[in-house]
Parts: C-alpha cells; sequence; structure tokens
C-alpha cells in the first residue's frame, strides 16, 4: 500500500493537507484530495497505491477538517501509515524551519527528509522519540491506568518515554515503579507501532508484575487497578498498540470479551 520513497521527481499527484494538526477531507470523504499540479512548497512524502503523495501544510485548518485521531478512528487500519507519516513530518516541517545550532533560516532538502542550514550546514532530520508502552498481567487480571487527561471511564496501559542512555527494559521497570509502584518479574517484547502524536515510536512489551500492590503517583496517573478479563472499563481505541496489548492478552487466555461479544482466541 505504501511505499517509503520519496517521489522527489514528481511534479503532480495526490495531496494531503494539513494544518494545526488536522487534516482537510478529500471529495470522497478520505484524507486525499484528487490529483493535482504541486506547488514548490509541496513536501514530497511517499508512494500510495502507486500515485505520488504530497504534503501540503497551511496556515489554518477549515472548519471541516479532522484531527488526526479522528482519521485513524473511521478509516481501515491500513491507512494509519499513511496518516501516521503525514502528521509526523508535517510536525517536522513546523519545528525546524530554524537551525538549532545557529538560528538561521533552514531549506528543505529535495532527495531525502532533511533540513538542512544554509549558514552552518547543520542537518536536522524528523525526530523520532523512542518510548516504551507495556501490559502488566498478574495471572489473568491486567493492571491497567488513567491519566488526567484520558476521556471520561477510559483506562489503558502505562507508558513512557525512554531515558538517555537507558535500554527499552530499564525503562519499563522504571516507569511501572514511578508509576504505580509495581515490580516486575519477566518481560515480553510484543511489537511496535509509530505514534504521530506528535513524533513517537512506541515499543510494546508484557509484563509480569511480582505483586498486586498498587501505589499510583497521583501526578501522571490518576487511577489504576487489576481488572479481570471479564470486567473491563473502557478501553483505548482499536487502532493503538495499547488496544493490540489488552486484545492479544484477551485471545491468549481465551477469555470473552463482554463489551463487544468477540470471543477472543476462538
Amino acid at each position: 500500500m505504501l511505499r517509503r520513497e520519496l517521489p522527489h521527481d514528481a511534479s503532480a499527484g495526490r495531496l494531503i493537507r494539513l494544518a494545526e494538526g488536522r487534516i482537510a477531507p478529500g471529495p470522497d470523504g478520505g484524507p486525499l484530495q484528487p490529483p493535482t499540479n504541486w506547488h514548490p512548497d509541496v513536501q514530497p512524502l511517499c508512494w500510495w497505491r502507486g500515485e505520488p503523495v504530497g504534503l501540503s501544510l497551511e496556515q489554518r485548518a477549515g472548519e471541516d477538517w479532522l484531527e488526526g485521531r479522528d482519521w485513524l478512528d473511521r478509516l481501515p487500519g491500513d491507512w494509519f501509515s499513511l496518516v501516521s507519516t503525514a502528521l509526523q513530518v508535517g510536525a517536522w516541517l513546523r519545528n525546524h524551519r530554524f537551525c538549532g545550532r545557529c538560528g538561521a533560516p533552514s531549506s528543505r532538502l529535495g532527495s531525502e527528509f532533511a533540513m538542512q542550514c544554509a549558514q552552518c550546514g547543520q542537518r536536522n532530520y524528523p525526530r523520532i522519540s523512542p518510548c516504551i508502552i507495556t501490559l502488566v498481567t498478574h495471572g489473568e487480571s491486567m493492571l491497567l491506568a488513567r491519566s488526567p487527561r484520558f476521556p471520561a471511564g477510559r483506562y489503558s496501559t502505562l507508558a513512557g518515554f525512554i531515558e538517555p542512555g537507558e535500554s527499552a527494559e530499564e525503562a519499563v521497570r522504571r516507569e511501572v515503579e514511578e508509576e504505580v509502584g509495581v515490580a516486575l518479574g519477566r518481560l515480553r517484547y510484543f511489537q511496535s507501532q509509530a505514534w504521530p502524536f506528535p513524533h513517537s515510536l512506541m515499543l510494546g512489551y508484557f509484563a509480569e508484575a511480582a505483586s498486586r500492590r498498587i501505589r499510583i503517583d497521583g501526578v501522571e496517573i490518576s487511577d489504576a487497578a487489576w481488572f479481570s478479563p471479564r470486567h473491563l472499563p473502557k478501553l483505548p481505541p482499536s487502532y493503538s498498540i495499547s488496544r493490540a496489548l489488552i486484545d492479544t492478552h484477551l485471545a491468549e487466555v481465551g477469555v470473552r470479551d463482554e463489551t463487544s461479544g468477540n470471543d477472543w482466541g476462538a
């Protein structure tokens, strides 16, 4: 579907129009505009279903433009990579217009995602921030938590940024200890996911808790609890790696999801 090769020789193709983290709907209701000639400010992005796609950064979003999360919620799963790439490249272009070393204006290079300073030659590439995200389990039970920023009733897995000099596994143990006070035993890597809010790479883990005692930090976490797979709270959106961790655990223990009627592992 998506080919990660810049169509830098293209002068026309499909467009994604982006402003303020929101994407304009096309005539068919999707995030792509019809084929058109590209103006010089268009950032070549990728190939999608054999067509070149460019990114057009605009000053203001229209009233009908949707937030990135809304697009991911309504589109089929195979669109995630396209929307994610557009959002992350858009954030990079907005935030690296000037050189971080000398402050002079930077300009795009045509052959790769890179901004180069004309004065000192410093190059800046799209920022990718590695994070861990983990589902802590104790037998069948899952430790899920709430951030104060979550919608009402939603609980999710634990996550945090990897610090300088720290391995992903060390970050899992540190974040869980800091946020809910739980010591961990065995860790198991799951998979990764680009998370374009604004530029994270989530590294997913399963972690076995050494005890069920919880001590929340009260800052990043407003509540945390052990949940039986048979009695679940409101869960994260289906496109998130957090939900994939939860769904995978439910499938592994062969429990029926009472919220949707799905037989996990059936």
